[in-house]
């Protein structure tokens, strides 16, 4: 009846236990039973990862309308909230990463499915959602991660259903939890005023445009050592003597990797027949790909290896940037001989002959689609942070008791700590605590810690 959503024979049936001595009860059970059984058929079957959320979604718009048309009970909505928060857990940490992962999707420019109105009620739901999922500090490394590539590449479909978001995670678990994502919107608008008054004081031949980053709010991202071509080397260090002087005693460090460039070229050749005005391109590329398209004003044909001498680009990345300029769609160089593979023994010549109908348009870079191993990382660091909070936690406990049970300090540390944590984990952080003196056993009960000053 359930599956067939037959609301009013239900109706009748929920009528007529509640006339039976525990009749309501057993009817409870079995709702919570069938909530629990169909969501770990959603939950544990990581082949519907892809859709796991929408489903979770559809299943509980599901029970809800059954709970309101046939059962209107107060004791149904409790079951179905309990049966909901266990069977979502039984799979630690992926469903906290599939919801943040889910709403990025949502997010994201280029989303066309709803008007702003549906999006917002689609996060709504979402976050109740959010709610039975216990380990919050992994959507939260997940939904950082993605914000700040929306942020950055300004892929964002609108910064007003992005604070609307955050409003809600704020809500929800207060302004701690939000603390570092409300950073990052305060970093885009402090650089946006920063660059105008830039561009009051200075004139430059090239247009730049920089996002300072706080370190503490952004996630961490690999620093880089590229060669930048002197002209656009002595604008960098024109903006960091200016920002420094406006804010001694800070450090700037270029994120070249996160950046990306607009390159003029003109191609065609002395013979050629066309306009030179059609033959003028604008190229939208990132600065990887822009320092390699550079070096090609002083030659026409490179090899491989001076490419990778001159910019100092890392190799795995080098090959990527190489075939999204000579082996993707918009083939601006050639690649000699013909392939669609990079090797060290190739080499890669300006095409003269590539065309494009528009006047300004963008070369794709070769996406490296996120890997089991970069999500890994990610959850790693999520664990690893845990663990400095139950350090923190430990200490903070036994500071102010001085002497306590193992025990009553278990059940303490699960009454602070926002996440899921195992017994086994905590007695590895109080022996590390202990190693480290900052408490101790009892020597008359093992089972007794001593707060070392």
């Amino acid at each position: 009846m359930m599956d067939e959503k037959r609301f009013n024979d239900l109706q009748m049936l929920y009528t007529l236990l509640n006339k039976v001595s525990e009749g309501a009860y057993r009817m409870c059970f079995f709702l919570y039973t069938y909530i629990k059984n169909r969501g770990l058929e959603i939950v544990m079957n990581p082949e519907k990862d892809k859709t796991m959320v929408q489903e979770l979604l559809e299943f509980k718009t599901n029970i809800d309308t059954i709970i309101k048309l046939s059962f209107n009970s107060e004791d149904c909505v409790d079951v179905k909230k309990k049966a909901f928060e266990e069977f979502i857990n039984m799979r630690p940490n992926k469903p906290a990463e599939l919801i943040a992962k889910f709403i990025d999707s949502k997010l994201r420019s280029g989303n066309k499915e709803q008007t702003e109105e549906e999006l917002e009620e689609l996060l709504d739901k979402v976050m109740v959602l959010f709610r039975f999922i216990q380990g919050k500090d992994i959507f939260e490394a997940f939904y950082k991660k993605d914000l700040a590539k929306r942020l950055l590449m300004g892929k964002s479909a609108s910064i007003d259903s992005e604070k609307s978001m955050l409003g809600k995670l704020k809500r929800e678990c207060g302004s701690q939890f939000t603390f570092k994502l409300e950073g990052m919107f305060k970093d885009m608008a402090v650089s946006k005023d920063l660059m105008l008054s830039y561009k009051e004081r200075e004139s430059e031949g090239v247009d730049l445009s920089v996002t300072v980053l706080t370190t503490g709010y952004w996630p961490s991202y690999p620093t880089d050592s590229v060669i930048i071509p002197s002209q656009i080397s002595g604008v960098l260090d024109k903006y960091r003597t200016y920002y420094l002087n406006k804010h001694s005693g800070r450090k700037l460090t270029w994120q070249h990797s996160l950046s990306f460039c607009t390159l003029k070229a003109t191609f065609g050749d002395d013979n050629s027949t066309e306009r030179k005005l059609d033959l003028r391109k604008e190229l939208n590329v990132s600065v990887y790909q822009g320092l390699v398209l550079f070096l090609f004003n002083n030659a026409t044909k490179i090899s491989y290896t001076t490419v990778a001498e001159s910019t100092a680009i890392e190799e795995e990345e080098l090959c990527r940037v190489l075939q999204s300029l000579a082996c993707g769609k918009t083939r601006v160089l050639k690649k000699l001989p013909p392939g669609k593979d990079i090797n060290k023994t190739d080499n890669f010549e300006f095409n003269a002959d590539f065309r494009h109908k528009l006047f300004k348009f963008k070369i794709n870079q070769i996406q490296t689609k996120e890997t089991a191993e970069e999500n890994i990382n990610t959850t790693e660091k999520v664990f690893q942070d845990r663990q400095y909070q139950i350090d923190a936690a430990v200490v903070r406990i036994m500071k102010a008791r001085k002497t306590m049970q193992h025990s009553l300090l278990v059940s303490e540390l699960y009454n602070q700590l926002k996440f899921p944590v195992k017994p086994v984990d905590i007695k590895k952080r109080i022996e590390s605590l202990i190693e480290r003196d900052y408490m101790e056993r009892s020597k008359d009960d093992k089972n007794i810690y001593h707060y070392v000053a």
